[in-house]
């Protein structure tokens, strides 16, 4: 089972350029990648991350309290059941990571780098995370 992944490069560098503007830490910047990804329309099956030479993260840091949360929606979001605890996390954990991060630094750009600005265009949309 496993207990820690390692991002993309690209990811931990917006989580460095992120926290840096934001002052959230990845921990909390997981979470909303992982959220943005899991509303995203496309398959996660359609996304590509074979880089691991970035970030470290642990499984008790990204998920907490909450692992069969996370599980069952990353579930949900597939349409099966995982085959493995490995399955889970760290491969499909890390895809939505990855492409979360994608969508949140692509979001926080376009709302100005700032936190308050991206919080306020997202509750505005009405697509609060």
């Amino acid at each position: 089972m496993g207990f820690r992944l390692k991002t993309s490069k690209k990811t931990k560098e917006y989580f460095d350029k992120l926290t840096a503007s934001s002052s959230l830490k990845p921990f909390a910047l997981c979470k909303i990648a992982i959220a943005l990804s899991l509303k995203e329309k496309a398959h996660i099956d359609t996304y590509i991350s074979k880089d691991v030479s970035g970030m470290e993260l642990q499984r008790s840091t990204v998920t907490g309290d909450l692992d069969i949360v996370y599980k069952s929606l990353l579930e949900m979001n597939l349409g099966r059941s995982f085959t493995s605890e490995d399955e889970y996390f760290p491969d499909y954990m890390k895809l939505h990571i990855d492409r979360g991060t994608e969508l949140l630094y692509n979001r926080y750009m376009y709302a100005g780098s700032s936190l308050e600005k991206f919080l306020t265009s997202v509750l505005e949309k009405g697509d609060a995370i």
